[in-house]
């Protein structure tokens, strides 16, 4: 039988999304710049860190020999573009002591590096991922509807928040509470902010379909592909908070152009994962490289052309909503 991580990696190189909220906002453009392109500030901070760029490889992958030559190629990337990239879950590794897919940071010294482990894992497991892999900070993500569909998945929901607060309260780095590509709800973003989480990505419908990718590996829910709310629309809900709580963005973002509209919705930095896997798929990881940092000068070109000098001033652009998201924010 399949590797059930390598389905994860074949379905989500399949899957077109139908839809991608992004496409449905426009930003005003700004003839007259205030600032110079080398005065152009990309920096950010969330989850106790300081990065240089507001972007980074979101978690994918592990558990299997084709996700550990995945993760090596991202790795090598990261590392030469200066970039943060996150694993997929641990909890593979926690089941099997031999997969080293995960640790890929062992012999990169440079590299900005996280992991990311499932909400229904006790805390004994979130501490073993983080005294294995010594990241900067540790994913914990929820993925409901995901394990809903999945024959395998879990059945049993209500520890969750007790594991949350576990979670939050007592790690030894930062946690970030990440769903899936279903949208994060304000109320859920307010429930584990009171649990003690300061940093969320809301990781919106419109890049890989977990749901869709189950159904694939055989389920017949296929009316549920596209479940949840798509990213603009979750951050969108997450205004009364952005200044709260910590905000990153994924699901669906394919270029420099979604990455701004992100960031100017609130975000602190922008999650890539689908993107990213089909670059290092399709190019060499030179070529990759080249490609990684060119988004690098295309997000100054596009702040620029916005009169934006940091990710601060991106937050007061103008911009207009079209379509399904101009309805639903009427």
């Amino acid at each position: 039988m399949a590797n059930r991580k390598d389905q994860h990696i074949k379905h989500a190189l399949d899957y077109q999304s139908p839809y991608n909220s992004f496409d449905e906002m426009e930003l005003i453009h700004r003839s007259l710049p205030k600032y110079d392109l080398d005065e152009i500030d990309l920096s950010t901070h969330f989850a106790g860190q300081d990065f240089a760029y507001p972007f980074y490889i979101n978690a994918m992958t592990g558990g299997s020999k084709k996700a550990k030559l995945v993760n090596e190629k991202l790795a090598q990337v990261a590392e030469e573009t200066g970039i943060l990239m996150v694993t997929g879950s641990y909890s593979a590794a926690l089941k099997n002591p031999e997969d080293d897919s995960f640790s890929v940071n062992q012999d990169k010294p440079n590299l900005l590096f996280a992991t990311n482990i499932g909400i229904d894992k006790p805390i004994e497991a979130g501490l073993k991922a983080i005294v294995d892999l010594n990241p900067l900070f540790l994913q914990v993500h929820v993925n409901l509807m995901q394990e809903l569909l999945m024959p395998e998945g879990e059945r049993t929901f209500k520890h969750w928040q007790n594991h949350l607060a576990a979670f939050a309260t007592s790690m030894p780095v930062p946690i970030i509470l990440k769903e899936v590509g279903f949208g994060m709800d304000l109320s859920t973003i307010e429930q584990a902010r009171a649990l003690g989480v300061r940093t969320f990505d809301i990781s919106g419908r419109g890049g890989t379909s977990f749901a869709y990718i189950e159904n694939k590996r055989g389920g017949n829910r296929s009316y549920l592909d596209e479940w949840g709310q798509t990213t603009v629309q979750a951050l969108l809900n997450a205004k009364p908070v952005i200044d709260d709580v910590e905000i990153l963005a994924s699901g669906g973002v394919r270029h420099p152009l979604d990455m701004v509209k992100a960031l100017v919705l609130g975000a602190r930095a922008v999650g890539l994962s689908r993107t990213v896997l089909e670059i290092v798929e399709q190019y060499s990881v030179a070529e990759s490289i080249e490609i990684i940092n060119g988004w690098k000068e295309d997000l100054r070109f596009i702040m620029c052309a916005l009169s934006c000098r940091n990710l601060a001033e991106l937050r007061e652009v103008d911009y207009l909503l079209y379509g399904k998201l101009a309805e639903a924010n009427r």
